[in-house]
């Protein structure tokens, strides 16, 4: 355990940019709060530190943001909380669909298991290392990634069936 917890948000940017020079950027986020990028070979160290030293011990949310313009397209971001100070951070990792993926912070917040099947059932990020990468809220016949913005909403899933019910018409023109 850390001798000092930071006491704000900005602390605890600043002490990440100097412990991680190589790995940590400032990047945009909601006003007031801290928000870093992380390279995705330290998010789990920088993770970490955030836990064990830093008594953020809530993660409120994993989630995934697409932007189909750019390389890599995807950014993963992670809201973390510390009940103990009242401080928040949020994490940004960009990425794109390739194995092996951004590393699971499984291990270190059992709430990242589910976080991250849903990030890949509707986004297709991966994530090395997760005990159990699958499907979470689609079923595993499922085509595509239905939060991509390049997904085609007209594509007809193989348990749907055919488009030729009685309201078909009145509900898809």
């Amino acid at each position: 355990m850390s001798e000092t917890t930071c006491a704000t948000a900005a602390e605890v940017g600043l002490l990440l940019a100097n412990r991680f020079a190589d790995a940590v950027t400032e990047g945009p986020g909601p006003v007031g709060d801290t928000c870093l990028y992380v390279t995705p070979e330290k998010i789990v160290d920088v993770v970490r530190v955030l836990r064990d030293e830093q008594r953020f011990d809530f993660l409120m949310d994993e989630t995934c943001v697409d932007y189909p313009d750019r390389e890599p397209r995807f950014e993963v971001i992670y809201n973390l909380y510390s009940l103990s100070t009242g401080v928040r951070v949020f994490l940004k990792v960009k990425a794109d669909d390739s194995e092996p993926g951004v590393p699971s912070i499984t291990p270190l917040y059992r709430a990242a298991n589910w976080f991250e099947r849903e990030i890949y059932d509707m986004f297709g990020v991966r994530f090395a290392g997760h005990p159990d990468l699958r499907r979470i809220l689609l079923y595993e016949s499922f085509k595509g990634h239905a939060l991509r913005k390049d997904y085609d909403a007209t594509l007809r899933q193989p348990l749907i069936g055919p488009a030729d019910g009685p309201d078909h018409a009145r509900r898809h023109g």
